[in-house]
This record gives structure tokens, C-alpha cells and sequence, in this order.
């Protein structure tokens, strides 16, 4: 499978402080672990520029751009809070601006790839940056990407479906379209009742004509890989089915994994590889294959990121990471991690008291979901 993977050292702008648990070195390092790999080729990494103004205008209003530009040159933002930045989870930095129009770029470099026919599949681990919405960033995000690419795709005459399996709800993502009737979100994520942003809930279902193109799966904390790949499945089919996309654009965020910080999902990493392989089964089902993928969320920045990155590309790409990661890439990255680096592919599984609790509880939340959802799909066609 044809999957090109975009790709700038520039990105490292992105900065938002030394101590921010958001590290920007996180697709280095899985280039380098493709790499070792023998899974990446030169011919298929592609370097983005900076999304244009225009391009960002169709997502952002101009108030909010204009202050992102007047806060990247250092000059004083007074209202700055009201627009999400200069917080402590999404501070203000030098060069901000175009750092996180290069992302954006990224991205939307993919989604041309992908809607051009040159390649099937296409991945910016960069991207993913789903909290920021049109008028106010938040959450380590900016600019959105993903909806810039998004808006792209629709130019295209192209339905999307967009996927985001981060463990914190892609809100940003969800309002942007959330009256779209050919943009249809879906995000499995853990419930808003104790994780930020505190939204996402089963009864978020769109508004006007786009009433029923949003569906949101809240998870309990400590959910397991059965239950999630379980949820997933009861979603997708019919939610695709009904929908009939044209493209899938997956956000594919990390921090689901049993190791995260910031989190409190219970992925392992074989749960993210059978994870990425039934959301490619379901691409080729409905979208022929047609998949445009980020990052996102990931702060166990050595310990998770690379291997579920990394296999989020071999699913892509219909090819497998070795289940012994390479001595060379272990011996690259260890010194930049506090912790020793997982050697294989494997993970413990954690030892979840309330597990089957937990269980019945995801299976009636996506009972419930289904049950309003369908009531609101079969009154209306797409």
C-alpha cells in the first residue's frame, strides 16, 4: 500500500517550553524507528511548507489569527486569554505562528496527496492538533489542522469522515463542522466527566443540517483494549455505512496508551496494533482505502509514542515493525529518555480491578448512543 509520510525537522518550532509535556520530537523519533525499521523510504517522505493565510482563514476568524501573528512577534496580546493563548497548557512562544502554520501545512500536503490519487494513504505525525477551534486555541493546539485539511478535502467534493481515537475528545474538530452535513465526526475518547476539555458527550449528535453527523463515544478511565476495539466496531460499520465517505481522516493520538500521564485509558500497544488494523479494514470497506492520519496526544513521549506510531504507520502501509526493536534505534533515543525504552513490541497488561464493571458500562454508553443516534440518521438521508 502506497502511503507517503510528511515529514519537516522544522517542526521542532513548535515549542511550547522545556517542561511542557508536549514534545515535538515525537515524529523524529518514529522517522527514525521506520528507518531502522526498513520500513520507510526516502522516495515516500515529503517535506510541507507553511499553510498560506488564505488557507488558515477558512478555519480561523481573523481576529484570532491576527493575534496569534501579533503574539508570535513578541508584541503584547492584552486580550490573549480570551483567545486561548498565553495559558499555561497553550503558551505563547516566538515564531509560534509559523511554527504552527508549518503543521498545518503538514497536513494539509497530505490531504493533497491523498485527494490527488498520488497516494492512497498519507500521515503527518505533526498534525493532529484537534482542540483549537475557529476563534480560540487551547489544549497544546493552535491552529487546526485537521479541519483546515478538512475544509480542503470538502473543496475537493469529497465526504469525509473524520476519526479521532485520542483519549481526549476532539472538540475543536467537532464544532468546527458541527452543522456540516458532509463532514462527519467521530471521537472515542475518555468521558468529559474528568478529563479536558469536558465535552464530548452521547448526546452531542450536530445541529442544523448537520444534525447526526457527530458521534461521540465517552469511555470510562481505565477501559481496556477489548472494550474500546468493542466500542469501535458497534460504531463505525453503521456510522459509515450511513455516512458513504469518500475519505477518512484519522486523528491518532497515543495518550490511550496504560502509560500515559496525563491520561487514564488503558491501551497496550498490541491493542493499538489491532486497533489501526481494523480502522484500515473499515477504510478499505468504505473510503477504498483512502486514509489521511495524524498524531495528536502522546506524553509518554519514549515509552509509547514510538511504537504506537510506528505501527500506526505498518498498518498504513501494510507492513509490520519488527517485534524486537532495532539495537541501533534503542541506542539513539535511550539517552534522551529518563526510563529505560520498551525493547519489544509487547506490553504488561494492567491489572484493572473494576474491568468487567467498566466493561458494561462502555457497551450501555454505546447502547445509548446507537439507540439516539439512529432515531435522528433514519429521519434524514446524507
Amino acid at each position: 500500500m502506497n502511503t507517503a509520510f510528511v515529514f519537516s525537522s522544522a517542526a521542532l518550532r513548535y515549542d511550547l517550553g522545556q517542561h511542557h509535556p508536549f514534545k515535538a520530537i515525537r515524529p523524529e523519533a518514529v522517522k527514525s524507528l521506520l528507518e531502522h525499521s526498513g520500513l520507510l523510504s526516502q522516495a515516500d517522505v515529503y517535506e510541507p511548507e507553511m499553510a498560506s493565510l488564505e488557507a488558515l482563514s477558512g478555519v480561523h476568524s481573523k481576529a484570532y489569527l491576527s493575534r496569534v501573528m501579533r503574539a508570535s512577534r513578541g508584541e503584547e496580546v492584552a486580550d490573549s486569554l480570551e483567545y486561548g493563548i498565553g495559558t499555561t497548557d497553550t503558551p505563547i512562544f516566538s515564531g509560534m505562528h509559523e511554527a504552527t502554520s508549518l503543521v498545518v501545512g503538514g497536513t494539509l500536503l497530505a490531504a493533497e496527496l491523498v485527494a490527488s490519487g498520488r497516494y492512497t494513504r498519507a500521515l503527518n505525525l505533526a498534525g493532529g492538533l484537534h482542540h483549537a477551534q475557529g476563534n480560540k486555541g487551547g489544549g497544546f493546539c493552535i491552529y487546526n489542522d485537521l479541519s483546515v485539511a478538512i475544509a480542503y478535502l470538502r473543496s475537493q467534493n469529497l465526504r469525509v469522515a473524520y476519526l479521532d481515537i485520542d483519549a481526549h475528545h476532539g472538540d475543536g474538530v467537532q464544532w468546527i463542522h458541527y452543522n456540516d452535513p458532509n463532514v462527519l465526526t467521530i471521537s472515542f475518547h475518555e468521558t468529559g466527566r474528568y478529563l479536558y476539555p469536558g465535552t464530548g458527550f452521547i448526546y452531542e449528535l450536530g445541529q442544523g443540517a448537520g444534525l447526526g453527523t457527530s458521534l461521540n463515544i465517552p469511555l470510562e478511565p481505565y477501559t481496556q483494549n477489548p472494550s474500546f476495539l468493542e466500542a469501535v466496531n458497534r460504531v463505525l460499520e453503521p456510522a459509515l455505512t450511513w455516512f458513504k465517505p469518500d475519505v477518512l481522516v484519522l486523528q491518532a493520538g497515543a495518550d490511550a496508551h496504560f502509560f500515559d500521564p496525563l491520561a487514564d485509558l488503558a491501551l497496550t500497544l498490541p491493542g493499538y496494533q489491532k486497533l489501526f488494523k481494523q480502522i484500515v479494514q473499515y477504510s478499505d470497506c468504505f473510503t477504498n482505502g483512502r486514509i489521511v492520519a495524524t498524531g495528536g496526544g502522546g506524553y509518554a513521549t519514549w515509552t509509547a509514542v514510538p511504537r504506537v506510531w510506528g505501527s500506526l504507520y505498518a498498518a498504513l502501509s501494510a507492513s509490520e515493525l519488527p517485534y524486537q526493536l532495532p539495537q541501533a534505534w534503542l541506542t539513539q533515543w535511550q539517552p534522551h529518555s529518563s526510563e529505560p525504552l520498551p525493547e519489544t513490541l509487547n506490553d504488561p497488561e494492567p491489572d484493572i480491578p473494576r474491568a468487567s464493571e467498566i466493561n458494561v458500562h462502555n457497551s450501555r454508553t454505546v447502547t445509548q448512543l446507537l439507540e439516539l443516534w439512529s432515531g435522528v440518521a433514519k429521519s434524514k438521508t446524507v
